[in-house]
């Protein structure tokens, strides 16, 4: 069945069915609090450059004259960015407040295996009251984040950027502009446990095929992208605000702006434009890209772009529309005079053709050495909203057979989406290289409906991987497996 998707993505992604050769693996029960975690020792880092302490706890958040009562980094949000260079040893020290056990993922950082922060996988959770120090090397630099890998702590307010800066990059730019876009319920509406619980009561069982079914999803609209989400929010955010009481960003006309933009969202991906501008796509998950302008983009869960703009002269709505979902984030830009626009404008950028992370092409300096894969796996996504089940190979993580492979080998996975719903696919510890799309480096990828992604992973990090649908109801509910070497 044709889908309408994005006239980039048709021309660049080099999606199509293929034959791959299976490796047998032994089935895992899934891990609990109490199973015993093997993970590789931590290795020798030396002196850390950067120390801090991080401490998640519940408190009250003024959204723009909606008061939540959530659950917070330091009491803020997002919390407060976390920057160091490439190369750098950071050393973090977490202090669990909450009324639950937590954890910290440092999103898209090849880190070594204990430092991961998944539960069950990597470590013990955090409890109550209780501390934990994570110690690593961020090697690469780039735009990144962090958040919990526990239940859905991330859809609440446990979230903050993690900037990697390039000693050796030549900047040449005025300002830099960190964006975090989010979807909000938790204190306003239903809370994000109670979501999930909903979810899970429905007991479905994973279906494979075309089976998506979306009735009953009030607030929900269409996409040319197909199904891109579950949940239709009552609030969209950038940098911890609603769109009837939007931040404001200054500079001047003419100036150049880096801009970071990381999507923080459980649920929702965004379409983002800056009205009146053109936007120089530099960077993806950290990664340099061949430069490519445009009006619009998509940025789906977890991915991260950076764009550079030169600012005219007046005041732009910067938006994040929830695509295929009514309602938005905005954050305002101003150079000069002029009134600010209503909190439901809509640029005409934003109905152009947006651009998806995955129809970039990377520069030479990003990409792996060629070769062969050394070994081939199928992924197949798999599952539906009615009853509310999705999972990974026609099972759920628990009932999974975790991807098996040996250090030094090049592993392709080639990740065949058999929904209706659009999947943005994250792998723990490495990045992938997309060969169908001149080697492009990601983390997490969004798979479209009906499609096939082929992605490499050179096997160069040993122990326990996560790799997961960063929707994170779909993640928590099965959609979720483990890479182990």
């Amino acid at each position: 069945m044709p889908t309408p998707f994005s006239r980039r993505h048709l021309l660049s992604t080099g999606l199509g069915l293929g034959g791959a050769a299976l490796f047998s693996a032994c089935s895992a029960a899934r891990p609990t609090a109490t199973t015993p975690i093997t993970a590789p020792p931590t290795p020798s880092l030396g002196t850390p450059a950067v120390q801090a302490t991080l401490r998640a706890g519940v408190a009250q958040v003024d959204l723009g004259g909606i008061t939540a009562s959530t659950w917070l980094y330091g009491g803020v949000l997002p919390g407060r960015e976390l920057r160091a260079k490439a190369g750098d040893v950071l050393q973090v020290r977490v202090e669990n407040g909450l009324p639950a056990e937590t954890s910290v993922h440092w999103h898209g950082i090849r880190l070594h295996n204990a430092a991961d922060g998944v539960p069950g996988l990597t470590q013990d959770p955090i409890v109550r009251g209780g501390n934990l120090t994570y110690t690593f090397r961020a090697p690469d630099p780039g735009t990144y984040f962090f958040h919990p890998h526990s239940g859905v702590q991330i859809d609440r307010g446990l979230y903050a950027p993690l900037i990697i800066d390039d000693p050796a990059e030549p900047g040449g730019y005025d300002h830099e502009w960190v964006l975090v876009l989010d979807d909000w319920t938790d204190g306003v509406g239903k809370s994000p446990d109670d979501i999930l619980a909903e979810f899970k009561a429905q007991n479905g069982t994973v279906s494979k095929g075309m089976n998506h079914d979306m009735s009953g999803m009030d607030g929900m609209g269409s996409s040319p992208l197909g199904d891109v989400g579950d949940i239709a929010y009552p609030h969209y955010l950038i940098n911890g605000r609603v769109p009837t009481a939007p931040r404001t960003l200054t500079g001047k006309p003419g100036q150049k702006v880096r801009v970071r933009v990381i999507n923080a969202a459980a649920d929702t991906l965004f379409r983002v434009a800056l009205g009146g501008h053109m936007l120089t796509v530099t960077h993806t998950d950290g990664y340099p890209v061949q430069p490519v302008e445009t009006r619009a983009l998509y940025l789906a869960q977890g991915e991260r772009v950076d764009v550079f703009v030169t600012l005219g002269d007046g005041v732009f709505p910067l938006v994040a529309a929830a695509e295929g979902k009514t309602g938005q984030g905005l954050i305002l830009v101003r150079t000069g005079s002029g009134g600010a626009p209503s909190a439901t404008v809509r640029p005409a950028e934003l109905d152009t053709d947006p651009l998806l992370m995955a129809a970039l092409l990377p520069t030479d300096a990003a990409r792996l050495p060629e070769r062969e894969p050394d070994q081939v796996e199928q992924v197949t996504l798999n599952g539906q909203m009615q009853p509310y089940a999705w999972g990974m190979n026609g099972t759920v993580f628990g009932s999974d057979t975790p991807i098996r492979t040996t250090a030094g080998a090049r592993v392709r996975l080639q990740m065949t989406n058999e929904t209706m719903m659009a999947h943005p696919m994250h792998v723990h510890g490495h990045t992938w290289s997309l060969p169908g799309n001149g080697g492009l480096r990601k983390d997490t990828v969004l798979v479209l409906p009906m499609q096939t992604v082929t992605a490499d992973l050179h096997a160069d990090n040993p122990g326990r991987w996560a790799y997961h649908c960063h929707n994170i109801y779909h993640a928590e509910i099965g959609m979720m497996t483990s890479l182990l070497y």
